[in-house]
């Protein structure tokens, strides 16, 4: 093939909109659906990948056979492959046959190794994708098998450093391909000859029923040697076989299990093993309206979701990874209680300065592409009482815990009885005038009253009377200037008629009883006001000058269409709890992931992906479920 030559327009076309092939509403999405791997220039939709990782990073690999999104060595680390947010131009990972083909895909079983099978007109080959749980450096195995027939297939590698900004020194050593620029170098590994043809590395081969050929593409530091080569095969093999084991430790039954298992996974997945922090999402600046400026870097841990994921680890029997997670939130709040941030880096990093990266046009030109958070500057006021219940319901649930523990919620607490009074940036990090959000009023009653319950139950040590009262005067002024009458309803701040989907949070919290009456007035407002073809907005936008501070719209926030179920299950109405489950369940990929939230207009998953807190939501949910059909409490009861 000559230097430049591609393949045909029909092969280079991506995998067009899911919509046409959505799962009727009301099921659960359990189906593998077979469509033709066809390109619309660089741009795929956000359900058209999947993920591959080894709990440090992620890999998203798209339908067509392309990696188009890679950060190595870490989750926060520069990416070597961005064509997510730019152009393949920006780095990618291609392997697709060179004809049109019919594609299907699947996780093998319970594992991350995902499994893409090309139906070409010779015949039918298959992509297998795995991250192998890291070792000393990270490995991308792509293995090419023949199914039937004989596919001609072209691999095309494009490594862009920094983000899609820097082209390496590429090189031949030793038989094989490495790649240098500043501290980042890859090595790949493959018996396949390659060439390279514009700045890219290009290889041709032809696979028939019973071949299988790796190419492995290994990270290490450019001022090291290339570590020794990887047997692809068998790190495959490995691969599918640590995480079936993995997810044999689940304790999930019933007719979501599926889903519950897919999305442990994938909070697996999500999790740096090093320090037991589990990050938001895989990616970067995914946006949450098409062509719009609501472009965030959810790479980091959020404090906001610490009680919510304890649940879901702890519920479906992974108190390893609990524990991890209660560790490493202790170790990140450690400090001066003034100074908790909302968000950390994998590691409990603290410094995420925020920047644009003016390189890249962004997934379907929604730009800026930005790189740290600036969320992690602002006064959150509900993360101080996230924090402290985390703490209490480890400990309720049976992790141990020993001084420094209690030292640590004794030190937010007495902080927050002194603060809890001030407006705050509150739960959705407005990049506007603080307020007093109702939400984060609760959470600081939360907070209060985690503590009077860890010396009532538990037997420590703390100024018992005074934290009663202060729990008392938080509940007294949130039921006084947070309730409105004429509404029947709570608000999402104080003076406001305004509703936010956090309000259904409150029964979940223990704030009200679920049959109080505000509780279900509050529930039937956000029904009436928020919910949108059965799916939950987090408060309305318009077209002016919104709550956060910007003009775009945005989708239904996938999490908060959980919650709804949750509230709906504790007020007593199941079948349409369950009816929703299932509705919200439904907008999950083909291989069971989701975004952060779902477009309503054009049918698509939008956001970050796959986003921990939509999982999170998925299996607390399931469990809420579940447990009501036992005549059990509420999943995040405190009494």
């Amino acid at each position: 093939m000559p230097p430049g030559e591609g393949l045909t327009s029909e092969s280079h076309r991506r995998v067009q909109s899911l919509l046409a092939g959505r799962p009727s509403r009301g099921k659960p999405n359990v189906r593998t659906r077979a469509r033709t791997a066809r390109r619309s220039g660089p741009i795929v939709n956000i359900e058209d990948y999947a993920v591959i990782g080894d709990t440090h990073s992620v890999a998203l690999v798209g339908r067509d056979g392309s990696i188009d999104w890679l950060c190595l060595p870490r989750f926060d680390s520069g990416a070597c492959f961005a064509a997510l947010l730019g152009t393949p131009e920006n780095g990618r990972f291609a392997v697709h046959p060179v004809a049109p083909a019919r594609v299907e895909r699947r996780y093998r079983g319970d594992s991350l190794v995902l499994e893409t099978d090309f139906h070409t007109k010779d015949g039918t080959a298959r992509v297998v994708d795995a991250m192998p749980i890291r070792g000393r450096h990270p490995d991308v195995v792509r293995v090419v098998e023949g199914v039937s027939g004989a596919v001609r297939m072209r691999v095309e590698l494009v490594i862009r450093f920094d983000y899609g900004s820097v082209v390496p020194w590429v090189r031949k050593v030793s038989g094989r391909l490495l790649a240098i620029a500043g501290p980042d170098a890859l090595v790949l590994t493959t018996p396949v000859k390659t060439h390279g043809e514009g700045m890219k590395t290009v290889a041709e081969l032809t696979v028939r029923a019973g071949d299988r050929v790796p190419f492995v593409l290994t990270w290490h530091p450019s001022h090291e040697p290339p570590p020794p080569p990887v047997d692809g095969l068998r790190a495959v093999d490995e691969t599918r076989s640590w995480w079936h084991a993995w997810a044999a430790r689940h304790r999930t039954r019933g007719p979501y299990r599926d889903a519950v298992v897919r999305s442990l996974a994938t909070l697996k997945a999500l999790t740096y093993a090093p320090t037991g922090g589990i990050v938001a999402a895989g990616t970067t600046s995914l946006p949450e309206q098409l062509g719009g400026t609501r472009n965030w870097d959810y790479r980091y841990c959020w404090l906001r979701d610490a009680t919510f994921t304890l649940y879901a680890l702890m519920h479906a029997g992974y108190t390893a990874e609990a524990a991890a997670w209660r560790d490493w939130l202790l170790r990140a709040v450690a400090g001066d209680p003034g100074k908790l941030q909302t968000v950390y880096g994998p590691a409990g990093e603290r410094r995420l300065d925020e920047l644009s990266l003016g390189w890249l046009p962004g997934y379907e030109r929604s730009a800026p592409v930005r790189i740290g958070n600036r969320a992690s500057r602002q006064l959150q006021l509900d993360v101080y009482g996230e924090v402290l219940d985390a703490l209490h319901q480890s400990r309720r649930m049976g992790l141990r815990s020993d001084r420094a523990a209690w030292a640590v919620q004794r030190a937010i607490g007495d902080w927050l009885e002194s603060r809890w009074s001030e407006p705050d940036h509150g739960l959705w990090e407005v990049r506007g005038p603080r307020r007093q959000f109702v939400h984060s009023k609760v959470m600081a009653w939360a907070g209060m009253d985690r503590l009077v319950k860890a010396v009532e139950q538990h037997g420590l040590d703390g100024p018992l009377d005074r934290w009663r009262r202060v729990r008392a005067e938080i509940h007294d002024e949130v039921c006084r200037k947070g309730y409105d009458a004429t509404l029947g309803s709570f608000t999402q701040s104080y003076g406001v008629r305004a509703l936010d989907a956090s309000l259904l949070l409150l029964p979940v919290l223990g704030f009200l009883p679920p049959d109080d009456p505000r509780i279900v007035g509050t529930i039937a407002a956000v029904e009436r006001e928020l919910v949108r073809d059965g799916f939950v907005l987090r408060y309305t936008t318009g077209e002016g000058e919104n709550l956060d501070g910007l003009r775009d719209r945005e989708g239904a926030f996938i999490a908060c269409s959980f919650w709804l179920v949750d509230a709906l299950v504790l007020i007593g109405r199941r079948d349409e709890a369950r009816a929703l489950f299932e509705r919200v369940l439904g907008v999950a990929n083909d291989v069971g992931l989701l975004s952060e939230e779902y477009d309503l207009n054009r049918r698509r998953l939008i956001g970050n992906f796959p986003q921990a807190f939509s999982h999170v939501a998925v299996i607390n949910a399931a469990a809420s479920l579940a447990e009501h059909e036992r005549a059990a409490g509420p999943h995040r009861s405190t009494t």
